[in-house]
């Protein structure tokens, strides 16, 4: 079983300037790290490799040594087999679900942020999923990031995790 750690709106160096240690906590055993953009600084992303492969994508608030670092507009990979999707930013919440699953049609999991807001949500043909922030938490009572389990192409568990 692959363990993913979900990552989103780090905000470096204003809200991160090192590896938070709940957040570290959770980094430790991941399988992949995946970073749903504003990063705001690549060398997060270096942080972040220090303990397991990472893909990012870019948000509205990176630069060019965050694109240069890999993070593209949208990425996909097929970790143990399931089809993800990344973007950072969904659009609007009404019509989300149809409108990830017209613009990433073969994923089975999208993975996006921007809105720091946690979110879990699924249909008959995608799921959603919003890992919030664990350091910009902004409305939110907790800084949060991401956990899912993923085995034989199939996504067996997905967590949101509070580290603030």
């Amino acid at each position: 079983m692959m363990r993913i750690v979900v990552l989103s709106d780090t905000h470096a160096p204003r809200r991160w300037k090192s590896c938070p240690p709940a957040v570290a906590a959770q980094l430790r055993g991941a399988d992949l790290i995946l970073h749903a953009g504003d990063v705001c600084t690549a060398a997060v992303l270096d942080e972040l490799a220090q303990y397991a492969p990472v893909t990012a994508v870019a948000g509205n608030n990176d630069g060019s040594d965050v694109a240069a670092w890999g993070a593209a507009e949208t990425a996909s990979l097929t970790p143990e087999g399931l089809r993800v999707a990344m973007i950072h930013d969904s659009g609007a919440a009404a019509g989300r679900l149809a409108r990830m699953r017209a613009r990433f049609p073969a994923a089975e999991l999208v993975v996006f942020g921007h809105s720091h807001i946690p979110l879990d949500a699924a249909d008959d043909t995608v799921r959603i999923f919003n890992p919030g922030s664990p350091t910009d938490r902004r409305r939110q009572p907790r800084g949060t990031l991401g956990v899912l389990h993923v085995a034989d192409g199939a996504l067996v568990e997905a967590r949101i995790v509070e580290v603030s």
